[in-house]
Parts: structure tokens; C-alpha cells; sequence
């Protein structure tokens, strides 16, 4: 068994079974290796012996990408993963944080460098004459690179940035491997499936589920440029996919779509990914005929857990050995949650804590050049992730949100993620983010901003008499602001940037709803 990224490789490295497909292009295994261990020599020819050999790759998702990854997997460098969403001085800061010796980009990107500093990164442009001059002279053959380590770094991966600035984690072969195999495992993935890829492969979602398992099961690899909602489906019956990957909000923008009789006449079997709403989950589910599994898990895999069979609706699942929920500041767990007969949690200051991993740093590697940031994450010994969540008496794990998602408003805390999953219960909205936003005398306010569906439509009375039926829903979580978006601002990876939503407030052209200070009624503001 595969025990490195290195060896994944190899081993596919004469299949004759289609491994990447991209448009209306698709190359075997053993070209696609090939196309990348020539890729590999001359980028070592290239390595200053004195520095770490970081390969920076700054593309969306292209066969280049693709070969670029295996590269590094082949040749035994560090690829570095650039957000293609990044711009200026915060591109430039990743690169040099990254400490990348050579950057490669394709036509599309380049003008995105000009006059940044990059620390001395050699540009490569991998769409110019004279790279493909180089890589077509280069030796196609796996022999006689160094061997990897099971855990050196194989992939820098920056954090998506929703609470700050990106950070480098350092994502081992070990965690690659891991992932790839037991995902190929589990959904039976052999070299006859296909897995659609259309999340970045700069970040970790598409690089734990969907290149490794890939890899692992020697499948085929489709790639799409960049997630589209109205293309998912005509991509899905065009590749023949059996098996998607998903972070974020993907499976909700989908759904937003028209839905047709034959949604359900394609190919997929299995839809695995992150942050899907239990609404969203069943309804992929049925309106597409395949399996919807959610996991949680962030890039610096120190806290996982996993929805079981019996997972019950809200929760996320039952979490790894060692990870638990924690009171920050008094470093002690936090008690289970009870419920009341309508289902709400009656006892929210205290069972809602930080989700920890007791043990320490879990499969979490550190970030690379930032040992504040990491030891930041590892205080007293523990991994602190910066999510929110509380448990039931049997264990299951509900999410609350970030850290600054606990809102308090007028003397009462409150989760913004358990008060999203109650406004998604309202068929006419497509996604949901809850937010604070300051009362001009003291605490919060609670903002709503709301995505609909594309053919729905919502008015204050409707969705006053929506929030009067919600029995668990608290008289504090009764939105203050209620803002009516088109769209809203997310990161590469479809992840919400909540302080964006946080700074603009009320100031918006949107249709914006106030509530009475003392009431329950919506008035129109724009």
C-alpha cells in the first residue's frame, strides 16, 4: 500500500486508463505522469541547493494544475498552492511567505504580477513557447528523483482567510494518503469512476477529496475551470462523473437552479463535502439521485469529525478521539447541551465552547513561517480551532459558528450558525448568514442577510409570520435587519466572508427590512 503521494504516483505511472480529463480532452495515466515527471527535472534544475525547492502554482483548474501537482509529487518539492482570487500586495505576501523559488502561472494570471514583489520567485508562464519547448525536451521517465518522507510536506495550502489573513499550512504526505485512500475505500472508487473536480485545487477540499482519492482509486480526474451552477449538471453527464467533491455553499447554489424532470438521469453516485445544510444534503440527495455525505474538517485537520448513520438532523456528526468542546476561558469542557420540547438548546452560554483537540496538534503540521500563528493554535498544549459548537448527551457535535459568530444581544448570547439552519427552513431561501452588527447604545444587533432562491420571492409579512412559527426560535434571534441580497461576498472556496457583510451593515442599495425595537414587525428601509 501506498504510504506517500510519490507512490500514488508511481504506481499509475503505465496505466492505460484515462486519468485526466479536461473540455473535450482526456489523456491516460501513463501520459499524464509522463507530461509530469518531465515537468519535475526541469524544475530541479532549476533548485538553489541552499534554499527549500518550493514550486509556486497560481492557475484555476487546468490540466497544467494537475501536472504542476504531480510534479511536486514525482520530483519531491513543495507545491505551493496561490489563491487566484488574491490580488496586489496580499498575492505577493503569499508567494514570499510560501518561499517559492519558481511561480508557475499561465497567460491569464501573469498580468496579476506585475511590479509585485515576489521575493525573487522565477515567473514561469506555462502557456509560453518556451516551457513547452522545455518540458518536451525533458525525460518523461519516474526514475531517480529523491525519495519522499511519509511526513515531509507535500502541498503548502494557505487557509481560506475568513478571519484573517491567510496562513500556510504544511500538509503532509501522510494526511494526502490518508484521506485519498480511506475516501477511495469508502465510496468504492476504482479506475472505471470519474471524479469531478470543479473547487480550486490551490485549496485543501479539492486536494483531500478529490485529487487524493483519485489517485487512490486510480480514477479519472475531470477537471472544470471553475464551479458553475448552471454547467454542474451538463459537466456531469458530459465526464460521465460518478463521485463530486464540495466545500461551502456549491450544493445550495445548485439547488437555486430551476429544477427539471431529468435532474435526476446522470451518472453520480456520491456527493462528499463540507459545510452543506441538512436541507441542502436531503435535497441534492434526491433531486440529483445520488448520496450527499458531509464531513467537517478544516486545512489544518487537527479537529475532524464525521456524520455516522445515525447523526441526528443538525448535527455534524460524532467527533475524532481527543476532540471536544472547550470554554476558552476557563480551559475546562463545557457541559452537553439540553433541549427543551420544541427542540431549542436552553442552556447556550454554557455548553457552547471552542472545538478542541484535547491531544494537541492532531494531523495538524504548523503553518509554515509563522510559528506565532502556530503556537497560537496550540495553546496550553491543545489545538484551539476557532470554531464554534456545543454536544449532546450522546456526544454528536452541533456547529455554532466561528468565534466571532457569538453574538450577544441585549444580555443574551447567541450562535449565528444554529439561528442560519432555522432561517433555512424557509423554502424560499437559497443561504443564510447571520451576523452582528453594533446597537448605537450597547452590544449587537442581529443582521440577516438573504440569498433566495432564483425563482422565489419573500416579503416582510410573509417572513415575519415564517419566524412567529418557529417555536425554537428565541425572541432575541428575531433578526433586527433583515438584507436581501443577490449574492454575497465569498472566499475562492464558496465560504462566506462575514466581516465584508459586517462593515457594509445597513449602509446597502439592497432591500433592507428593520424590526420595530420592541416588535415583531418589518418595515421596508430601500
Amino acid at each position: 500500500m501506498a504510504e506517500t503521494v510519490q507512490q500514488f504516483v508511481r504506481s499509475l505511472a503505465e496505466s492505460e486508463s484515462v486519468g485526466l480529463a479536461f473540455g473535450s480532452d482526456s489523456w491516460t495515466w501513463a501520459e499524464t505522469v509522463g507530461d509530469a515527471a518531465a515537468r519535475a527535472r526541469v524544475l530541479r534544475s532549476w533548485a538553489d541547493p541552499d534554499r527549500p525547492l518550493h514550486v509556486g502554482v497560481l492557475m484555476e483548474n487546468t490540466p497544467e494544475m494537475i501536472r504542476a501537482l504531480l510534479a511536486g509529487a514525482i520530483g519531491a518539492h513543495v507545491t505551493a498552492g496561490i489563491n487566484a482570487t488574491r490580488r496586489g500586495e496580499s498575492l505577493a505576501a503569499d508567494v514570499r511567505r510560501a518561499d517559492c523559488q519558481v511561480l508557475l502561472t499561465d497567460t491569464e494570471h501573469l498580468p496579476l504580477l506585475d511590479g509585485l514583489d515576489l521575493g525573487g520567485a522565477r515567473i514561469i508562464d506555462t502557456d509560453s513557447d518556451e516551457w513547452r519547448e522545455l518540458v518536451a525536451e525533458a525525460p518523461r521517465d519516474i526514475d531517480g528523483f529523491p525519495e519522499v518522507g511519509v511526513m515531509d510536506t507535500f502541498m503548502l495550502i494557505f487557509t481560506s482567510g475568513t478571519s484573517g489573513d491567510p496562513k500556510a499550512v504544511q500538509v503532509s504526505n501522510f494526511m494526502v494518503v490518508m484521506s485519498g485512500s480511506v475516501l477511495a475505500e469508502k465510496y468504492a472508487l476504482t479506475p472505471e469512476d470519474v471524479c469531478y473536480c470543479a473547487m480550486p485545487l490551490f485549496h485543501s477540499n479539492a486536494i483531500m477529496a478529490s485529487f487524493a482519492p483519485a489517485l487512490a482509486g486510480g480514477a479519472t480526474i475531470a477537471l472544470a475551470r471553475k464551479f458553475s451552477a448552471t454547467q454542474f449538471l451538463k459537466d456531469i453527464r458530459h465526464f460521465g462523473a460518478t463521485y463530486m467533491n464540495y466545500v461551502g455553499k456549491p450544493l445550495a447554489y445548485v439547488l437555486a437552479t430551476p429544477e427539471l424532470p431529468d435532474d435526476a438521469d446522470n451518472p453520480l453516485r456520491t456527493a462528499f463535502g463540507n459545510e452543506a445544510s441538512d436541507r441542502d444534503i436531503a435535497e441534492f440527495g434526491r433531486r440529483f439521485g445520488c448520496t450527499v455525505w458531509d464531513g467537517f474538517g478544516s486545512t489544518e485537520t487537527a479537529v475532524i469529525i464525521t456524520r455516522t448513520d445515525d447523526t441526528p438532523l443538525g448535527s455534524i456528526g460524532q467527533p475524532f478521539e481527543g476532540v471536544a468542546v472547550y470554554d476558552r476561558e476557563t480551559r475546562t469542557e463545557c457541559p452537553p447541551a439540553t433541549f427543551d420540547s420544541t427542540g431549542a438548546v436552553t442552556n447556550l452560554d454554557e455548553c457552547v465552547g471552542e472545538l478542541v483537540n484535547t491531544q494537541g496538534a492532531g494531523f495538524f503540521s504548523g503553518y509554515y513561517n509563522d510559528d506565532a500563528a502556530t503556537s497560537a493554535r496550540l495553546d496550553g498544549g491543545m489545538y484551539w480551532s476557532g470554531d464554534l459548537g456545543y454536544r449532546d448527551e450522546a456526544g454528536f457535535i452541533y456547529l455554532a459558528g466561528r468565534t466571532d459568530d457569538w453574538l450577544r444581544v441585549d444580555g443574551e448570547n447567541l450562535a449565528a450558525a444554529t439561528i442560519e439552519a432555522l432561517l433555512l427552513r424557509n423554502e424560499a431561501i437559497s443561504q443564510a448568514c447571520v451576523y452582528a452588527v453594533p446597537d448605537p447604545l450597547v452590544g449587537d444587533q442581529l443582521m440577516a442577510t438573504l440569498v433566495l432562491r432564483d425563482d422565489a420571492t419573500l416579503d416582510a409579512v410573509a417572513f415575519e409570520k415564517f419566524l412567529a412559527d418557529q417555536a425554537d426560535l428565541s425572541t432575541k434571534a428575531w433578526p433586527r435587519y433583515v438584507r436581501l441580497a443577490t449574492e454575497v461576498p465569498t472566499t475562492a472556496t464558496n465560504k462566506v466572508l462575514k466581516r465584508e457583510l459586517r462593515v457594509q451593515g445597513t449602509d446597502t442599495t439592497d432591500p433592507l427590512w428593520v424590526r420595530e425595537e420592541r416588535g415583531r414587525s418589518y418595515s421596508s428601509v430601500s
